[in-house]
């Protein structure tokens, strides 16, 4: 099976299956220690958020920490990728640590390479598209609603 065939399954497999792999996730304890987390131990091969297109891997870091209200979480998007246009509800930080990307801000368009920080304020509309040959992996931060 070649690598694009596997990323097409685990998408098929996590859209026919989310309610256990969901509750999966809940059932992890809450930490309140300080602690590793390594990208390796959880990856999720996840379709492109806000209704995007493509395939993407997201790193939930930290998504167990109580008393946490930071969310700090890591994507990458594949060739083809997007994060679909969605107006936000909070400020957000989007940082681009590897690839291109073509960044739809407010309806201005502009392109992001590695090095790259984009700040959104709540009520902004914003979407992001890979562009490039290699995948767009970036640093999602923002607030945790409680």
């Amino acid at each position: 099976m070649n690598l694009q065939t596997f990323r097409q399954a685990i998408v098929i497999a996590s859209a026919l299956a989310p309610p256990a792999a969901l509750a999966a996730d809940r059932a992890l304890p809450s930490r309140s220690d300080s602690y590793v987390e390594r990208a390796a131990d959880i990856a999720v091969e996840q379709p492109g958020p806000h209704e995007g297109d493509g395939t993407t891997t997201a790193y939930p870091f930290f998504e167990h920490a109580s008393d946490f209200d930071i969310v700090f979480r890591q994507r990458a998007l594949h060739p083809g990728a997007s994060i679909g246009e969605h107006t936000n509800d909070k400020d957000e930080i989007y940082y681009i640590v590897s690839g291109q990307g073509e960044l739809t801000l407010d309806g201005k368009r502009s392109k992001v390479v590695a090095g790259d920080a984009v700040l959104t304020r709540n009520g902004s509309r914003h979407g992001l598209r890979q562009t490039g040959a290699q995948d767009l992996s970036i640093i999602v931060v923002y607030r945790r609603k409680r």
